[in-house]
């Protein structure tokens, strides 16, 4: 008799980790011999990888399975479509097969989170095969016209999370200290992003031709890289270090998986995310907190990428915040026409961690830029309005406009208005009894009490000497009833006197004179200029304040002749007025 042997399978004496994993590479070369070994030494996982044929759809033991001949013209379309649904299969069968075996070696030994990532790489992949199933099964017609674009999204989208899970956990992989996953993770993304390349090539002839290339293109670099050797040769140990950046983010997607990759990826690299599901609440949200860069998905529900970016650009309190549109790689016309509308730059899903960091990079240094040269305006702006009111304390705004628009000399004749002096009568003795520091304040309170009252009456402040104070009312704009705010700012400037000198050690009283006239003024000096009046009014006035009486307004006869009725007066007689001779003059008294 012969021996029997132990009850002993060939996955467990090996174990059966790394007998699936033997036979998911021996499915990466599909030779006929090798996958009739994996289909002997474990049928379940050949079976559940490969459908229930696991043969190429035109053998024939596919034919024999599903009853057709490869000569009947009817069955001819259904062949090319198994052909198709069979060559989509096999990658996500390679996805889900490693998803597994790491998802069974991962339970124990590493994070829940990491396993719940696995499990949403394997679902991902069973999603995928329910739409091809739906979209390619035996039930399609072939010659039908699908909406490739919509088909194209709606296949993009679980595929783009496998990449995004796989790139993630690929990254956190040297963190955990299990530096063995990352070759089957790494293979997880190779065969997602050689589904993409097959699925471009059995539906990119159908879409929207792309843009014409240039009329003498270069010739191909021999042996150059595909687009999946592109993503596969970026090693997750490149991907940027944590907490290098900084800003607040605000990212919309309709696709929750999509926001969890992006933000999570975001958020390992320093920035501060807020996320949100439809375009509505994107736009709120952009009010609301006035985020540093908005990245915005196409396609979404209540409003589309576009629409909310419309709306951003189309506000002036939102427009200037950036924003960046993510899309599928064949939402060419659509990623323009956003550029065009004002979108910053574009991310195409799936998301390549350098190029994510790059472009985001890059457009908010463009921002920061921008919001510094605001920051310069402003101080800029600033500066030119505090040089604007220095000038104005020595010229009349008119007259320093001219100025700054480069006129040299300026000069004006006035035919009449009414030029004032005012004098601190006694300032020789006051200035002996107080120190310097106290009769400066002093001077600075009174002046800048006359300063108000000159803007309240509409007098133009030509200068202060000493302790005299000149001002004129009627220029550098016409005033109809000149000597009456003139008339009127002296009395207020008499009762001013006596509040301040209530406070002072010694009496204060004030002389002023006014007088009517016509008058030249004009702009001298080069380096500090002076805006001044020249005329025999200026002179006339000058001397009804130096021959008036301390705490009294004496006026000439031409601004007596205006005022008589409306104010009252002393007639204070002839005077000799040096330099002019006698002349008759009046006291103001209210």
């Amino acid at each position: 008799m012969s021996r029997r042997l132990p009850e002993t399978s060939l996955a467990e004496s090996v174990g059966i980790s790394d007998l699936r994993r033997t036979a998911m590479r021996s499915l990466e070369t599909p030779s006929k011999p090798e996958r009739a070994w994996i289909f002997e030494a474990d049928p379940q996982v050949f079976a559940r990888h490969h459908g229930p044929h696991g043969l190429d759809a035109d053998s024939s033991a596919a034919r024999a399975m599903t009853g057709t001949t490869a000569t009947s013209p009817d069955n001819r379309g259904k062949l090319g479509l198994a052909k198709i649904r069979h060559g989509l299969r096999t990658p996500i069968n390679h996805i889900i097969g490693y998803a597994e075996i790491l998802r069974e070696e991962a339970a124990d030994t590493l994070p829940a989170a990491f396993v719940t990532d696995l499990e949403k790489i394997h679902s991902s992949g069973y999603i995928l095969l329910a739409l091809i199933n739906r979209h390619l099964g035996e039930d399609c017609t072939p010659n039908a016209e699908p909406d490739i674009h919509a088909l194209s999204h709606e296949l993009r989208t679980p595929v783009n999370h496998i990449i995004g899970y796989g790139e993630l956990l690929a990254e956190q992989c040297d963190e955990l200290g299990q530096p063995e996953l990352k070759p089957d993770l790494a293979r997880i993304v190779s065969a997602a992003h050689t589904w993409l390349e097959m699925m471009e090539e059995h539906f990119g002839k159908h879409s929207n031709p792309p843009p014409e290339p240039p009329s003498n293109p270069p010739p191909p670099a021999a042996n150059s890289p595909s687009l999946r050797d592109h993503w596969v040769s970026i090693p997750p140990t490149e991907a940027p270090s944590r907490n290098l950046c900084t800003g607040h983010l605000l990212l919309a997607d309709d696709d929750e998986p999509n926001r969890d990759l992006l933000r999570r990826r975001l958020e390992k690299l320093g920035y501060r995310i807020t996320t949100c599901g439809d375009g509505r609440e994107a736009l709120a949200l952009v009010r609301d907190t006035l985020p540093d860069l908005v990245l915005l998905d196409m396609l979404m529900p209540e409003l589309n990428g576009d629409e909310v970016l419309v709306r951003i650009k189309s506000d002036e309190t939102l427009s200037h915040v950036p924003v960046i549109m993510i899309s599928a790689l064949d939402q060419v016309e659509g990623i323009a026409h956003c550029i065009e509308l004002g979108a910053e730059d574009y991310l195409a899903k799936p998301f390549n961690p350098i190029v994510l960091r790059a472009r985001i990079g890059a457009v908010l240094e463009k921002k920061r830029l921008r919001d510094l040269e605001q920051v310069y305006l402003k101080q800029i702006d600033g500066e030119r309005a505090r040089s604007d009111r220095l000038l104005l304390n020595i010229l009349p705004q008119p007259i320093a406009d001219r100025l700054k628009k480069g006129e040299g000399h300026i000069v004006n004749t006035f035919d009449e208005v009414t030029v004032m002096f005012a004098d601190l009568a006694g300032f020789t003795a006051l200035s002996a009894a107080m120190p310097p520091t106290q009769l400066v304040r002093l001077l600075d309170r009174i002046f800048s009490a006359f300063d108000e009252l000159a803007d309240r009456h509409g007098l133009e402040k030509i200068k202060t000497i000493g302790d005299a104070y000149m001002a004129a009312a009627g220029l550098p704009f016409p005033h109809q009833d000149h000597a009456a705010a003139a008339a009127r700012m002296a009395l207020d400037m008499h009762r001013t006197i006596d509040r301040i000198g209530a406070q002072c050690p010694a009496e204060l009283k004030m002389r002023i004179g006014i007088c009517t006239g016509p008058v030249i003024a004009g702009t001298i000096g080069q380096k500090k200029f002076i805006y001044d009046l020249w005329g025999d009014t200026v002179n006339t006035a000058s001397r009804m304040e130096s021959h008036g009486l301390p705490g009294r307004t004496q006026v000439a006869a031409s601004t007596y002749g205006l005022l008589r009725g409306r104010f009252e007066f002393e007639e204070r007689g002839t005077i000799d007025i040096r330099g002019k001779g006698p002349m008759k003059a009046y006291l103001l008294t209210s």
